[in-house]
């Protein structure tokens, strides 16, 4: 394992969800147990590090992120002494492991806001935001929960409304209070002291609201684009409700506790429209906030040569001295083989290209569970869903339970191999054909290449900690160099349907082609020809 205190610049991460996993006790969920057993599978990828979402204590209705206890594993997914298990394996295997931190808001059923809600006079009463109503007796302002309907919920006891930005059964802890600061890194202390090697910090931008409650003003966009929209949290401009400038002292706090350990290290999920990249320049700036954040900018439906251009000159421009990760999937969007699959093309070779594609691009990567064997989203029916997103915002939204159905393992047994018992969401059958037995020896696989191309990027410099400079080129092509000491690499990629020339620069073309698994691209005297959906890198002199 890296001992290196950078370590995580560069590194590729593995998600499991942990629900969704190995079950081994046959109740239908996943546990620790199972990602201890599965951590083989995770180890033969080549990543550096696996991320779990929450399996602390909590009543499960945000499957996990909302916290009763953040000291405690939920009995569902075991015991702490499985914990201690899990990373004890992982180390060994040469592993890390990075836990979700959701720090934003607690559960209603945390003793911390069972207490608050008693009384206006409690020790705890200040721990979380609670307003009085407008005269009328309405909301205290017009924010809005990204889970639908205002972001105020009315307390009958406290006579008072409280803030929750997702559930009602999600309420806002107040950082403010730096009582409420104190806890939650004595929390993170304890996690640090069983051995983990660093966070996910869910909805990093949410901790801080603005103490004046001012509303937030409307979004300026289109007729067209409010046409779109789903959900009405979109038609707001989020100015007071998040991403307070406060927010950052609190991450300076949280920096200088981890500095306290070696080789620890924080990635932050910063979900702020089109401020994402400034908000993330902000976070990991300085050396003394996040190692890293990643933002949605690739979570969409949006896969072309301008929008990668758009996204890469956005990062390169913003964040000058701090690090992203890139994510192309997790457990909150559709799987990116469905989102970006052209009608008519080969999901598994959309698959091959966006792996080569994440593995060329300049930060850290992220990989959830089951992209490596070219998942496409589970199509539900309406009674099979269990997410509160979905059943809220159905049928216009699906929500999230399609990319979070069990891992299948084994293609002819049940539940695919996770579970003896009825899983807890449905296996589609169109996943048992891509379970990992049926790829795991086979040459072609999109599980193959994800090895292939992991194990590639590990053993070059310049895609791991290199810099990165956009090169001219063709509307439907990415081209760009990535260097590191006295290596550089031409990287290129085209995103159409048609075979496509590209124009060299004078320095690239005497680019050599190295080994990069499945680039097809050519040189062709002073331009580069690729095929549909070609990739190629090259070696510059």
């Amino acid at each position: 394992m890296n001992e290196s205190s950078d370590w995580w610049r560069g590194c590729a991460i593995y998600q499991v969800y942990p629900r969704s996993y190995q079950d081994t006790t046959g109740d239908g969920s996943g546990d620790l147990k199972g990602i201890t057993r599965r951590l083989g599978h995770i180890a033969s990828l080549g990543v550096d590090a696996v991320w779990l979402s929450p399996f602390f204590k909590s009543p499960m209705a945000d499957m996990g992120y909302d916290v009763s206890d953040y000291c405690a594993v939920d009995p569902m997914f075991g015991t702490l002494d499985d914990f201690d298990a899990m990373i004890a394996e992982a180390h060994r295997l040469g592993l890390r492991i990075i836990i979700d931190q959701v720090l934003s808001h607690s559960s209603d059923r945390h003793p911390w806001f069972v207490e608050s809600r008693a009384s206006r006079k409690n020790p705890k009463a200040d721990w979380y935001v609670w307003a009085d109503p407008k005269p009328d007796g309405s909301a205290p302002n017009n924010w809005l929960s990204i889970f639908g309907g205002p972001a105020w919920e009315w307390d009958s006891v406290r006579k008072q409304y409280f803030l929750h930005n997702f559930l009602t059964s999600q309420p806002d802890l107040n950082f403010h209070n730096p009582q409420v600061q104190d806890a939650l890194l004595a929390a993170v202390k304890f996690w640090l002291d069983r051995g983990v090697d660093g966070f996910r910090l869910d909805t990093v931008n949410f901790y801080v609201h603005d103490e004046k409650l001012r509303d937030n003003p409307p979004l300026r966009m289109s007729k067209a684009a409010k046409a779109v929209q789903t959900n009405p949290y979109e038609y707001q401009n989020h100015l007071h409700d998040k991403t307070q400038p406060e927010n950052l002292l609190f991450l300076k706090r949280f920096r200088a506790l981890l500095n306290k350990y070696d080789n620890r290290a924080s990635v932050g999920e910063v979900g702020d429209g089109q401020r994402s990249l400034k908000t993330v320049a902000a976070y990991t700036s300085g050396g003394d906030k996040l190692n890293m954040s990643y933002t949605f900018d690739m979570l969409g439906p949006d896969f072309s040569a301008a929008h990668v251009k758009k996204c890469i000159t956005a990062f390169e421009t913003s964040v000058t001295d701090g690090w992203i990760c890139w994510a192309f999937s997790n457990h909150d969007v559709i799987r990116h083989v469905t989102r970006w699959t052209r009608p008519g093309a080969s999901p598994a070779a959309t698959a091959k290209y966006a792996i080569a594609l994440l593995a060329c691009l300049r930060g850290s990567i992220c990989i959830y569970q089951g992209e490596e064997l070219g998942l496409e989203e589970a199509d539900l029916a309406f009674e099979d869903l269990v997410d509160p997103y979905g059943i809220r915002f159905w049928p216009g939204f699906k929500g999230r339970d399609g990319c979070r159905t069990p891992m299948p393992w084994q293609h002819d047994a049940p539940a695919a191999g996770f579970s003896t018992g009825k899983p807890w969401l449905p296996v589609p059958d169109t996943h048992r054909s891509l379970a990992v037995d049926q790829q795991d020896h086979a040459a072609d696989s999109v599980l193959a290449r994800y090895r292939q191309v992991l194990a590639f990027r590990k053993g070059e410099q310049p895609l791991v900690k290199g810099s990165i400079e956009l090169l001219a080129s063709p509307e439907d092509v990415l081209l760009f160099t990535r260097e590191a000491g006295n290596e550089k690499l031409l990287c290129a990629f085209n995103f159409s349907d048609e075979t496509l020339e590209a124009e060299l620069p004078g320095d690239a073309v005497g680019a050599t082609a190295i080994g990069f698994p499945g680039a097809d691209g050519a040189l062709n005297g002073k331009s580069l020809r690729l095929p549909p959906m070609g990739v190629f890198l090259g070696r510059m002199a």
